[in-house]
This record gives C-alpha cells, sequence and structure tokens, in this order.
C-alpha cells in the first residue's frame, strides 16, 4: 500500500496525560514513522507516515486512550520525509 504522510494539531485534553508517550508506543508497535510534541497552547503537534488506514488506526487508538480528550483535530497531507522512526521532540 502507498505510504502518505499527515501533520496534525490534536486539541482537547492532550497534554499532561501521557499523550506523546502513548502516541510513540503505538507508532513504535505500528512500525509508522513521524514525531510528536506539545505546544504552547495546549495543542499537540504530530507528524505520521505510513500508509492511510495505518494513520486512521493510530488516531483512533489515541482517542480511546484512558484521561485522552481529543476535542478537535486539524489535518493536511504532507510530502513524505526520510526516516526510520518515531520519536517525541522537544
Amino acid at each position: 500500500m502507498e505510504k502518505i504522510r499527515k501533520h496534525f494539531y490534536f486539541s482537547g485534553r492532550v497534554q499532561g496525560v501521557g499523550f506523546r508517550y502513548r502516541s510513540y508506543y503505538i507508532a513504535q508497535a505500528m512500525g509508522v514513522t513521524g514525531w510528536v510534541r506539545n505546544l504552547w497552547d495546549e495543542r499537540v503537534e504530530m507528524e505520521i507516515q505510513g500508509t492511510r488506514d495505518e494513520i486512521r488506526e493510530m488516531v483512533e487508538r489515541l482517542s480511546q486512550q484512558n484521561f485522552v480528550e481529543i476535542e478537535g483535530i486539524e489535518a493536511k497531507e504532507i510530502p513524505l520525509e526520510e526516516e526510520s522512526s518515531f520519536r517525541i521532540r522537544g
């Protein structure tokens, strides 16, 4: 299946609830690449690279985590990048 890359902004209760670390562990288990980081305005920014189905599944799994309440998602498709892992950015 064709790989794509999507850029996301998640809003709601997504900081202080382990969202970045859960993202990391889910991405590792699924084999998708990209990164995640907290923003100053209490949103979380993320890029995920994988198949459409993998990206959709990852977002679904994140929304089902305890204590996480995603109230809004902004997403757009962006160009692929050369990378080999998923990481947490500062």
